[in-house]
């Protein structure tokens, strides 16, 4: 089942609130009025930068214990704004407009004669070229329990001031609009770019994956990761020419809630090329290429942001807004405690940082330190209430097996929202919440709401897959999921729909569901050389459909640096497809202890306390999977009723 995470949350910004004030105007109504001048600069961007990347946040341990315990679900904590009345859908336009337009000229100082070229232009193909030495999962006859993914890497051995190599300048001379992302230009990946050639080299290296049927996901892959490379090396061609007036004056973060994020990429690039020491434009800046990362799956983004980024703080060190981003783009990279640190720093400049506020819920979650992310979730609720922190309020209260209060909650939230990013976020997220509890139609209408606000939010499209399936739409499911993998083959939607083929089950389903599986490894190496820590998104992929050491040692990975519901359970299982069911035990209750209702973490366990002999508690866990999401999984459901037929049998 896909995970639940603020990855795709919406960033401050947008019809949830901006950080940013108008230069020499009154700070924000929702900070006092003794709020820092730093205040002022904190320009909002409507990106969804600061979940995890890829990951779900998690409750690791029983509310007794030390920091995976949490308050019992229904206590009566102080409501969330979202409860207690709803914004003026026409008051918070208005009021967005006048924060929005001031965004970054409060941070623009006098032009400089030189830009830094290497930070606007598309990162070197080079940063792929390790993806051919990452293992490749080969499949397996038998049932997929017995093959797992190749092994992930961590971003704890890329330090934030790292930067990846950058391409050389681009010849001057071509149109800088943004409409010219398809045309020729000397940084447009051809089909011997250094990253298709990796996918291929991953490719030859498995023995089932077949040049032919692979050829057009491969390239995909590789069209995924440069796509946005094409789109900023068309607008770097025509950067020189460009006049000074022909820039805005101070580029304005509400240029990003636009919808077009490659445009507005385009818009920044150009006018830092007349304003280079605009210091909060290099923050959006660096915000904008975390989400282009996010929303494209392309991992090399990440050392843009990163430059973008360092480039504003040595402009005007501290800061807030690109703290702010740091704390985004290491959450993105899933360095929660980085995150948490950046976070912590850009509210000593700005305690009202939207942004960071939503950031350091995010990272204490995903720390598995929930008593402490309840809290934040209070304190960002009172100083700055909109659809980021409801959200996450939201999902605090999901952890801990409040639903009744998190549908509200986001119902609110979604009410108040008014740009088309924040109506998608949440609608996506209540057809999560849904999908969650088994109620397929309901989670379809929800997807449906977010898709006619964002008809390409990749969130929405693949949990209407998912909910397609569950309700019975087996071709439309695999319809979907094909369509989403060939314009952004993430490893989510690459599991789903291999096992979609698995389940179908047609001639040659089973070689296209190990092509699946395999190109999981081409982009789990490509996000390890950009700085990604991936360990938990492939652990689960690698026990159920790749190599189980590698699975294990993932997972092992990632329990060390955090102790999380998630961490818990991928443990669990990866010890489990290892044989290891006695360790496995432990882990496995220790998941499902906080009151987080989720199907796939009671299937695991269920199977691990029927390989240990604990039928009555297998039979158990086995049936409240399936009665809570029947559908949770295309493979483990079946699995699931196959084993619970198994004990009730031997009753």
């Amino acid at each position: 089942m896909p995970p639940r995470t603020n990855d795709n949350a919406p960033a401050p910004g947008g019809s949830g609130g901006t950080d940013a004030a108008a230069p020499g105007s009154a700070p924000s109504a929702d900070a006092p009025a003794g709020a820092t001048e730093q205040d002022s600069h904190d320009l909002s961007v409507d990106l969804s930068v600061s979940g995890a990347g890829q990951e779900t946040p998690s409750a690791d341990a029983a509310p007794e214990t030390g920091p995976g315990g949490t308050a019992a679900a229904g206590t009566d904590t102080e409501r969330p704004r979202a409860l207690r009345a709803v914004p003026d859908p026409e008051q918070d336009s208005s009021e967005q407009d006048s924060e929005d337009l001031s965004a970054s000229g409060t941070g623009q100082e006098a032009p400089a004669a030189e830009v830094a070229p290497e930070i606007l232009q598309a990162p070197e193909a080079e940063v792929a070229h390790s993806a051919g030495e990452a293992p490749v999962a080969t499949g397996s006859e038998t049932s997929p329990e017995g093959v797992g993914a190749g092994a992930a890497g961590h971003e704890p051995g890329v330090s934030a001031d790292q930067a990846s190599p950058v391409s050389s300048p681009l010849a001057p001379g071509t149109e800088a609009t943004a409409s010219d992302s398809t045309g020729d230009t000397e940084t447009a990946p051809s089909p011997s770019d250094e990253r298709v050639a990796a996918v291929r080299r991953v490719g030859e290296a498995s023995r089932r994956w077949r040049a032919l049927q692979l050829g057009a996901c491969a390239a995909a892959l590789a069209v995924a990761f440069t796509a946005g490379a094409v789109v900023l090396g068309a607008v770097r061609d025509g950067g020189a020419t460009a006049s000074v007036s022909s820039a805005p004056a101070a580029m304005s973060p509400a240029l990003l809630a636009s919808g077009d994020l490659d445009a507005s990429i385009a818009s920044l690039q150009a006018h830092l090329r007349s304003q280079p020491k605009d210091f909060g434009s290099w923050a959006t800046l660096g915000l904008a290429y975390v989400e282009q990362a996010r929303t494209k799956g392309d991992p090399s983004r990440y050392p843009q942001a990163q430059q973008a980024l360092a480039r504003s703080l040595e402009l005007r060190p501290d800061n807030d807004s690109a703290l702010a981003g740091r704390a985004a783009l290491a959450a993105a990279r899933h360095d929660f405690p980085g995150a948490l640190k950046y976070a912590d720093q850009a509210l000593e400049q700005n305690p009202y940082s939207e942004r960071a506020l939503s950031t350091r819920i995010d990272a204490l979650v995903e720390l598995g330190r929930y008593d402490e992310a309840s809290k934040a979730a209070d304190e960002a609720d009172d100083k700055r209430p909109g659809v980021p922190v409801f959200t996450r309020y939201a999902y605090v209260r999901e952890l801990r097996g409040d639903v009744a209060t998190a549908r509200r909650v986001l119902e609110r939230a979604l009410g108040s929202a008014t740009s088309r990013g924040d109506v998608a976020y949440v609608a996506t997220a209540l057809g999560q919440l849904a999908w969650n509890q088994g109620e397929y139609t309901s989670a379809l209408e929800y997807y449906a709401r977010a898709l006619a606000a964002d008809d390409a939010y990749l969130p929405a499209l693949e949990g209407r897959s998912r909910a397609q399936f569950a309700d019975g739409d087996l071709a439309g499911a695999v319809k979907g999921m094909e369509e989403l993998v060939s314009r952004y083959p993430l490893p989510g939607p690459l599991v789903e729909l291999g096992e979609l083929y698995e389940v179908r089950g047609g001639d040659g389903d089973l070689a296209k569901a190990r092509d699946q599986y395999a190109l999981v490894n081409a982009w789990t190496a490509i996000a390890r050389a950009n700085g990604v820590n991936a360990d938990l998104d492939t652990a689960l992929a690698a026990a159920d459909h790749g190599d189980k050491k590698s699975a294990l040692r993932a997972a092992r990975a990632e329990w060390d640096r955090r102790e999380t519901v998630h961490t818990a359970d991928a443990l669990a299982w990866a010890l489990h497809v290892n044989g290891q069911d006695e360790e496995a035990l432990p882990y496995a209750r220790r998941a499902t202890a906080t009151g987080y209702r989720n199907a796939s973490f009671l299937y695991h366990r269920g199977i691990i306390e029927q390989a240990t002999g604990n039928a009555k508690e297998a039979r158990a866990s086995l049936s409240a999977a399936l009665e809570l999401n029947p559908g949770f999984s295309p493979l483990g459901a079946q699995k699931a009723r196959t084993a619970l037929k198994s004990l009730e049998a031997a009753k």
